[in-house]
Formats: C-alpha cells, sequence, structure tokens
C-alpha cells in the first residue's frame, strides 16, 4: 500500500479542508452582493491585521508582488539598496537593473545575515530612495532582524522600507506600523495555506505618499493607483478578480483570527525550534546559524555520504515530499517546509518518514529518536 504524501516544501504547503471547499465553491459574478462583501471584509481585515494604511489582493506570484512593490517606490535612476541573504533577495537586483535603477548590494554568505551595522554604514554613503530586505530567504532558511532594521532605518526617513514577507508573513512576526516597514508583500501560498495565485502587497503612508509623487509609471497592472478604488470598493472593476481564491483566502485569515495572530507566530516558534532540535538528533546540520534560523522552514544539510536525489525519492515512498538545495547547496541539502495550518500529527509524520528514509539510505537510526525529542520540546 502507497503511503499518502505529506507535500512538506516551502510552498505550495498543505491546504486544509475548510480551505479546500472555498476553491470548491461555484463561482460567481465579480459584482455579485455577497463576494463583494466577502472581499471588502478581506482586505480591511488584511490591513488591521497587518496595521497597513492600504492592501492590495492581486491574481499573480510573490515575484509579481516584487513587481509592484517596485513599480510603485522607485523609478529609472533612483538609487537602492538590495540587501540580500540568498537567491530570492538576489531576485530584485534584476528587476531593479530592468528597469534602469541604480542598484548597489550587500550579499551575505548563504546561511549568515549582513550585520546592521554594516547596512548603516551603506546607506550613509548616498541618498537610497528604497532598500530591500527578505525578511526570509526561502534558499538559505536565515530570517532577517526586521525589527531592529527597521528601528534603524528612522535615521533615514526619505528612504523606502520594502520587506520581502512571501515566506514569513503568517508565520513570522510582521507589522507595518510597529517595525516602520513601508511596502510589505507576500504570496497565497505560503503561511496562508492557500493555493497559489494571489499576489498581497500592504503599504504604508509614507509608501503611498511615494506613489502620488512617481505620478504617472509605466505599468498600468502593477499600479497602486489603478487597484486602489477596488480595494476599497470591489464593486468597481478594473480587472477580473479570482473568486474563489478570494474566498479561500477569507477562509485562511478566519482562521488565523480563530486562532489568533500572536498565538500562530508563538505556535511557528515552538514548532520549529523543536522541530529543528529533532533534525540535529538525527546527524543532520541546519545552513543557517542559530540565531538566525527562520520559524517556516529548515534549510537540512545532509551528513556525509548522503546522496540528495535519491535520500529525497527514498523520503517520498515513505510519505513526505521535500525540496531540493538551491546555488551552492544543490545536492547538500533538502528544504523542509513547516509553516501555515499543518499540526503536530503531520510534524510527527514528517520526522518518522525521515528516520525511515535515512534507515533505508544505510545509516543507522535509533528509531523515535527525532519524533521523541520533537514532542518533548513541544510538551513544556
Amino acid at each position: 500500500m502507497r503511503n499518502k504524501k505529506l507535500v512538506m516544501i516551502p510552498g505550495p504547503t498543505p491546504t486544509v479542508n475548510s480551505i479546500m471547499v472555498q476553491m470548491g465553491r461555484e463561482t460567481v459574478s465579480f459584482k455579485d452582493a455577497g463576494f463583494v462583501k466577502d472581499f471588502k471584509e478581506l482586505v480591511i481585515d488584511l490591513k488591521d491585521m497587518w496595521q497597513a494604511e492600504e492592501c492590495f489582493v492581486l491574481s499573480g506570484t510573490g515575484t509579481m508582488a516584487m513587481e509592484v512593490a517596485v513599480a510603485n517606490s522607485v523609478k529609472s535612476g533612483d538609487n537602492v539598496l538590495v540587501v540580500s541573504h540568498g537567491y530570492f533577495g538576489d531576485r530584485f537586483i534584476d528587476i531593479f537593473e530592468r528597469r534602469g535603477i541604480k542598484t548597489d548590494v550587500l550579499s551575505a554568505e548563504w546561511g549568515k545575515a549582513i550585520p546592521i551595522n554594516q547596512i548603516e554604514a551603506k546607506l550613509k554613503e548616498k541618498h537610497y530612495h528604497a532598500i530591500t530586505i527578505t525578511h526570509v530567504d526561502t534558499s538559505t532558511g536565515t530570517r532577517s532582524d526586521i525589527a531592529r532594521i527597521g528601528e534603524m532605518l528612522k535615521k533615514f526617513p526619505d528612504t523606502l522600507y520594502i520587506v520581502d514577507g512571501v515566506c514569513s508573513t503568517a508565520g513570522e512576526r510582521e507589522s507595518l506600523k510597529e517595525m516602520g516597514i513601508d511596502i510589505l508583500f507576500t504570496a497565497s501560498q505560503k503561511a496562508f495555506g492557500v493555493s497559489p495565485g494571489l499576489a498581497i502587497i500592504w503599504a504604508g503612508s509614507k509608501a503611498m505618499e511615494r506613489r502620488k509623487n512617481l505620478k504617472t509609471i509605466a505599468d498600468s497592472y502593477l499600479d497602486f493607483e489603478k487597484w486602489l478604488p477596488i480595494m476599497h470598493d470591489p464593486m468597481k472593476y478594473y480587472g477580473t478578480p479570482p473568486i474563489n481564491l478570494i474566498w479561500a483566502l477569507k477562509e485562511s485569515v478566519r482562521i488565523i483570527k480563530e486562532e489568533g495572530l500572536e498565538e500562530r507566530f508563538e505556535r511557528h516558534l515552538k514548532d520549529a525550534r523543536a522541530i529543528q532540535k529533532a533534525l540535529l538528533g538525527l546527524g543532520f546540520t541546519i545552513l543557517a546559524d542559530e540565531e538566525l534560523r527562520a520559524v517556516t522552514l529548515t534549510n537540512v544539510v545532509y551528513p556525509e555520504g548522503i546522496d540528495d536525489d535519491k535520500f529525497r525519492a527514498i523520503l517520498a515512498e515513505e510519505g513526505v515530499v521535500t525540496a531540493n538545495g538551491l546555488g551552492a547547496y544543490s545536492g547538500k541539502l533538502f528544504r523542509l517546509g513547516h509553516m501555515g495550518n499543518i499540526d503536530k500529527h503531520t510534524i510527527v509524520s514528517t520526522l518518522a518518514a525521515i528516520e525511515r528514509a535515512l534507515y533505508r539510505s544505510g545509516v543507522d537510526v535509533q528509531f523515535g529518536k527525532s519524533v521523541g525529542i520533537y514532542q518533548s520540546e513541544i510538551m513544556q
């Protein structure tokens, strides 16, 4: 009998039944009064929960959300600083350079972070119109201290603070108001636990003022000003909204509110630290330095002698699908997602499957060790 597959990659994440039900509803007109009400309530909830002046829910990917953030904040000839902690931090570089934006980059060794005093020193060299930070880089599993960076950026009030929250939002603590973030963006398929297809962008007052000062921009679909009337009144039209995905996201937000946003952050933290300790107990190492480890995924480095492709194939047979490493770490690690609406049953099953895969890979395994470590940690 084949094992049920648990998709434990860093996105798309498992989708719980109540969200799937919303995806399967009979589609209605985007001007249907019930849908309009649902869409408006969703946008208001998202603004309130992340303490933003505006929120945009659009058809698109996380990369498109990056483009939205860039298009509405800087123009050709402006200076930007990219602070990169991995593959997805680097993705900003191409987006900026294609637009003729002058780009400086601070790049960290994978698994480490750029010190905040180094970021501050770079900002003092010249005027930057914007700075970009990836809160959690999926390629490395490292987490940036966005709150401390936001506090430091008070010294540079004319520099927009843009945070990539694709692999963090709804799992890691984020607040535009409290952390001084001007633009935050994410996508539906990560810690919200919804199918891929929605880009979500929050903006503060400084970002909206910057968009106004840019006047006409070259982009239409990406333009805040095209979508703002719809976000305020979804009865208006610019482009057809993805009705079922919006219902699914609304259900995700309902689940988050029922759990409590702070409680959700604490759950992610407790589970992540227990999972990471359990994996270390099996002889793996973790790419990110201990104080930088994300709570939404872990990049798990193999012990000597493990073949990546063979191990992940065996692990899939045992019922767990994980993602490969990127860049220089391709073949050296697997990426394990543990965000969104996964529960303790799923985590225990995942750890047990990893033990079985190690055993089948010729590793001397003490069965139950990682499960025991995890359960001991979460029950404290």
